[in-house]
């Protein structure tokens, strides 16, 4: 049930390619600032059980599709209200949703960070501030090497195909179009003084809201 003193949250989205860095932005200001809740995009990958694990494997996640993009809105609109929320957690070495979920707090900002988090506009909608982190694409890739063989344990040769089959031109279709929705462009991933740019921007925005919240 919501609270009736609830104030409404502010709304962050943090979008940008795949290993641009905006997880560990959005990270950063969660550290930075007080009652910052985080729903990842990723966590909302559609629970496909009617496919077996080879037909999952070759599915297109960089594709909107692929998203349950509704349930997040649906969460967010929840936690406007100040109702808790169950947030899915997926399995990516399965390509299925987990049986577990993490239960996520109403919070004074709640940050969205994913690939195609500015890409929808009823999502869009619902964002006060929009950031994108624009990386090389040779860094992205780097990082996404990484990560999905140390993390996800897949091989090189596996991670290389989907980038060139989905990553790439599903980044060239809907997530670098997305830049032109932002409020602010941060360049070549985490750097110090764009995290602090963001949480004063965020500070400033609260006690915006704070003014104009009725008493």
């Amino acid at each position: 049930m919501a609270d009736p003193a609830w104030h409404r949250p502010l709304f962050v989205g943090i979008a940008g390619g795949s290993g641009s860095g905006k997880t560990t932005i959005a990270d950063a200001v969660a550290d930075a600032l007080p009652e910052v809740a985080l729903l990842q995009h990723d966590a909302y990958y559609r629970d496909r059980t009617d496919l077996d694990f080879a037909e999952r494997s070759r599915l297109n996640y960089d594709h909107p599709d692929s998203l349950e993009t509704e349930l997040l809105i649906e969460h967010l609109d929840l936690l406007s209200k100040g109702v808790p929320v169950e947030r899915p957690v997926y399995d990516f070495s399965l390509h299925l949703r987990s049986k577990d979920v993490v239960r996520v707090e109403p919070a004074r900002i709640i940050v969205v960070e994913g690939i195609l988090v500015l890409a929808d506009k009823d999502l869009r909608d619902r964002l006060d501030l929009k950031i994108y982190v624009d990386t090389d694409p040779d860094l992205r890739l780097a990082r996404r090497l990484e990560r999905d063989i140390h993390e996800r344990g897949r091989t090189v040769e596996s991670v290389l195909d989907q980038y060139f089959e989905t990553v790439r031109p599903m980044h060239l279709e809907f997530v670098e179009p997305s830049k032109r929705y932002a409020d602010l462009i941060i360049p070549e991933g985490y750097n110090d003084r764009a995290v602090l740019t963001v949480v004063e921007m965020l500070r400033a925005r609260l006690a915006e809201m704070r003014q104009l919240a009725p008493s």
